[in-house]
């Protein structure tokens, strides 16, 4: 997925270029003119850190940002270039002497970017459709841009860097006079309003909206502080400023590259965390460092050497507690909040919610997760191909794992490795809802079995003993009227009534006998099937049993479903085979018991898993005992039922 277009690549890569060379070409004139430390200085400081920062925040953004408005990008390489080009042409004003452009560019080039940055910035973040009171205070603040360079531009030497005929500067000075006394006011006054705009979006606007503005409201307001501190009378040490600018360039600059970019600073990793630690720790350290020696030189004697030992002592102290701290609120920052670790961010809400794939989407705030089961082919997509990571539960693949990002964003390392590390998790999910639906697949066919069960038995007494028992209570009242106008007919209705009821008992026994003999109970599977074949036979469908003459006795639910299968497999033969005869057999092994009922019928139907209740109701007692039940053609004609069952070791 290309992360900007060529243009933006190679824009943001000049950018990077250029800040970096002016950068390189100020330290140098800084190491030759080996200035002494002055608050001039220390604002040159700040241009160069400046040039550095807002360089990498501006080739960040104009290199990554692939939809929404292109301004924050170029405003910060605005400030970028203009800072490093301002300390570029301090230094080498000071290192060489040279034209007075280098004055003029030292005392003014840094405005369009910075000023940007406190005026118009703040009302790009976050990036979203603008509104009427976004639109007009973005052109307010242009406004103002375009009056302070056109003011400073055609100001008198050594600041100005247009000459002007003494028409044109009395001009400007007719137009700027009323404006001179507030201008700076001004910038102080339309920042603050910008700052309180970033900060009520970040307390007011829409959560997914709100990711790393309370730092950009916290670096807006110090940055619009700092200037508004230069509007105050001299009564602070002239270093204060300075310090403060410092200070709010620490905050401002990565939080203007988290909100822009949000999740795409994933894809960077610990790139993009290690870079802020630093440049926080650095500017930070700076700036600590020069304001205790400002102050302890205020307090000690001008030549003791106290203030740089006891400074630098501290500091060295109290980096890594620092360090800890500013590398957690980094990670906060570019990552947002984490009130739990993900996974048991994940994990918890698994049991309140039914889609997964939802759960893990808002975790990691991604456009959609999807789950497949039938293969790795993801599913079309508006956003794109996606991320697809294979799912699997112990060694059995269960399924895969698709994700889009977001419109716009990038899906890096660092989502591919949360999906990773939750694969396991939502692989076990997947695998437990699997098996959820088979078993309530199973139970719905054994509900199904248990009613065809009770149908046929319904059948079996309605219409074979309910009818008979009716018949036998009509002759028996026949029997009662006959006893004595004609004794001897009597008695011989009397002596069929007591056949047909020894026949209807043994009906009932044979039903009986049929759901389940009671030989099964102590193992006895083999004279379980004599039973059955004599029953058989009376119907008229012969059996033929090949095993063993004498079988070691089987657990009970092993001989249960064993006989069940068999049983229902010959009920199959009778009803759809077209045959008088079947065959039964018994292998009996110390590790597995296999039962096989073979036919020469009519073989097969066309679709076996549609034959009815009966093959599910073996299929269901073969699973019910960890067996392998297998249907197949025998020889040119008929069907075979081999039924497997593992036996427990001694």
């Amino acid at each position: 997925m290309p992360n900007a277009s060529p243009v933006g690549r190679w824009t943001a890569w000049t950018v990077l270029a250029a800040t970096a060379l002016l950068t390189v070409g100020a330290v140098v004139a800084w190491a030759v003119a080996a200035p002494p430390y002055t608050a001039t200085q220390l604002y040159s400081l700040v241009d160069l850190l400046d040039g550095v920062v807002y360089g990498v925040v501006a080739w960040l953004i104009l290199g990554r940002q692939r939809t929404g408005s292109r301004l924050p990008g170029w405003i910060t390489a605005a400030a970028a270039l203009g800072s490093a080009l301002a300390a570029f042409a301090a230094q080498w004003h000071l290192a060489a002497g040279g034209p007075p452009l280098l004055t003029a560019l030292h005392d003014w080039a840094w405005v369009p970017g910075l000023y940007a940055l406190v005026v118009v910035m703040p009302w790009l973040l976050p990036d979203r459709p603008p509104r009427r009171l976004d639109r007009i205070a973005t052109a307010t603040g242009l406004g103002y841009l375009a009056v302070t360079v056109l003011a400073l531009a055609t100001a008198p030497p050594p600041v100005g860097v247009l000459p002007l005929t003494p028409e044109l500067r009395e001009a400007r000075a007719a137009l700027l006079r009323p404006l001179a006394p507030v201008l700076s006011y001004a910038l102080v006054g339309l920042g603050l309003l910008a700052g309180a705009g970033l900060a009520w979006r970040w307390r007011r606007g829409p959560a997914r909206q709100r990711h790393g503005l309370g730092w950009a409201t916290a670096g807006s307001t110090l940055l619009t502080l700092a200037f508004g501190v230069t509007l105050l009378p001299p009564v602070l040490p002239a270093v204060v400023p300075a310090l403060l600018m410092l200070a709010s360039q620490a905050f401002f600059p990565a939080a203007v590259a988290v909100v822009v970019l949000r999740q795409q600073l994933w894809g960077l990793r610990l790139a993009v965390r290690r870079t802020l630690v630093w440049y926080l720790m650095t500017a930070g350290v700076i700036a600590a460092y020069c304001l205790a020696v400002a102050l302890l030189d205020r307090l000690l004697p001008p030549a003791a050497p106290v203030p740089q030992l006891v400074v630098t002592g501290v500091l060295a102290a109290a980096f890594q507690p620092v360090r800890v701290v500013v590398q957690r609120r980094v990670d906060r920052l570019v990552h947002g909040e984490a009130p739990e670790p993900l996974l048991h961010q994940v994990v918890h809400s698994v049991g309140r919610t039914t889609d997964i794939g939802a759960t893990v989407a808002a975790a990691l705030r991604l456009a959609e997760v999807r789950i497949t089961e039938d293969g790795p082919q993801p599913p079309p997509h508006e956003h794109g191909p996606p991320l697809t990571v294979p799912l699997t539960s112990g060694e059995r693949p269960v399924g895969y794992l698709h994700a889009w990002p977001r419109p716009g964003e990038l899906l890096g390392a660092r989502a591919a490795e949360s999906l990773a590390v939750l694969a396991p998790v939502v692989a076990a999910v997947v695998d437990l809802a699997r098996t959820n639906r088979d078993l309530a697949r199973s139970r719905q066919r054994l509900a199904e079995v248990r009613d065809e069960e009770r149908k046929s038995l319904r059948r079996d007494l309605h219409d074979g003993l309910g009818p008979a028992l009716s018949g036998i209570g009509l002759g028996l009242a026949a029997t009662r009227n006959l006893l004595r106008r004609d004794p001897d007919r009597a008695e011989g209705l009397l002596d069929r009534l007591t056949d047909e009821l020894t026949a209807r008992a043994a009906e009932v026994r044979e039903l009986a006998h049929g759901l389940l003999p009671p030989v099964l109970a102590d193992g006895g599977l083999g004279p379980a099937l004599d039973l059955l074949r004599d029953q058989y036979a009376r119907a008229g469908l012969r059996i033929v049993l090949h095993g063993p003459d004498t079988m070691e006795p089987l657990p009970e639910r092993i001989a249960t479903a064993a006989y069940g299968v068999a049983a229902e497999a010959i009920r199959n033969v009778q009803r759809h085979a077209g045959v008088d005869s079947c065959t039964v057999s018994l292998d009996q092994r110390p590790d597995r018991l296999r039962v096989t009922v073979t036919d020469h019928g009519r073989g097969l139907p066309a679709s076996p898993t549609g034959a009815g209740v009966g093959l599910h109701a073996m299929r269901e007692r073969a699973q019910a005992v960890g067996a392998t039940l297998t249907l197949g053609p025998a020889g040119p004609r008929g069907t075979a039922v081999c039924l497997t069952i593992p036996l427990e070791q001694p």
